[in-house]
């Protein structure tokens, strides 16, 4: 049974569950809700952590050293039961050791730490994968947190995703939920991207370099959210067409492209830890306005 921990200060709150580390929610101290619901009558998730894969495998099925596993979209971790291991007033962390359950799909020894922490008006969520096995462990790991579209006040304002760094990134489009490699114009004008929710008729929008470590998403009216990343190179956009939230994902690995390897370790920015060693994740959202 999933049980959840609330850390808050005089600036925000959060909820997060036990199942799947997940973020429930994320309010100003003046009540307003910045996280969605998870309404299932458009997606039920809200703030999924996505290991060991980000995205789709083919045949829903990775191959590890030539064997073959079977492994769902964007990975178990999500649709699994952490340990609470830490918690404070503004902090909790959520841990996930291997298992017979987890070896039977993965078959490393790891532990994957979810924290959450608030300092002031910015929420830091933070993932360490650990590798106790003996030999090098291949993975992918991403952040799939949904944000209310329209954002609180802002209601019937243009929604606007602006660049830190100004870029204009290639655009990638998902072909039966795999990668494709076609390369399409970047969406973004001097880093500057109006959001419309046709631009999800065709799935999520990916970014698999360039989009850089930071951004903002605002509108007249509502907060601003400054979003920061921490070795999560790649990021995706993404909508359910027509429900009101857009999903802000920074990772670190992508689905398997479309005619490509099965192999985990030849996925798109996969990532090989070595034995003994720790990979660190994280992004941070400052909330103003």
């Amino acid at each position: 049974m999933a049980s959840s921990t609330r850390i808050a200060n005089e600036f925000l709150s959060v909820d997060v569950s036990s199942l799947g580390a997940e973020m429930q929610a994320l309010r100003t101290s003046d009540g307003r809700s910045l996280l969605w619901n998870g309404d299932a009558a458009f997606w039920g998730g809200r703030s999924p952590i996505l290991f060991p894969i980000v995205g789709k495998a083919p045949d829903d099925a990775v191959e590890i050293e030539g064997n073959s596993y079977p492994m769902n979209q964007h990975g178990f971790a999500r649709r699994t039961e952490f340990a609470l291991a830490a918690s404070s007033d503004t902090m909790c962390r959520y841990e996930l050791s291997a298992s017979e359950a987890t070896k039977a799909v993965y078959p490393f020894d790891f532990v994957l730490d979810v924290e959450h922490r608030i300092e002031g008006r910015t929420l830091t969520v933070a993932a360490e994968v650990r590798n106790r096995d003996r030999r090098p462990m291949p993975f992918g790991l991403g952040f799939h947190p949904a944000f209310v579209w329209p954002l609180p006040g802002a209601e019937g304002s243009d929604h606007v995703i602006t660049l830190d760094n100004k870029a204009e990134p290639a655009l990638i489009r998902l072909s039966g939920g795999l990668l494709s490699l076609e390369r399409h114009p970047s969406p973004f004008e001097g880093g500057r991207l109006v959001l419309d929710h046709a631009m999800f008729d065709e799935d999520a929008m990916i970014f698999p370099e360039g989009a850089g470590e930071g951004l903002r998403y605002r509108a007249e009216g509502g907060p601003t959210l400054h979003f920061t990343f921490d070795n999560l190179p790649n990021l995706a956009l993404w909508q359910k067409p027509g429900a009101p939230f857009i999903c802000i994902e920074p990772w670190h690995g992508m689905a398997a492209e479309n005619g490509g390897s099965k192999e985990l370790a030849e996925r798109p920015y996969s990532q090989t830890l070595e034995a003994g060693k720790m990979a660190r994740f994280a992004f941070s959202v400052e909330v103003t306005g």
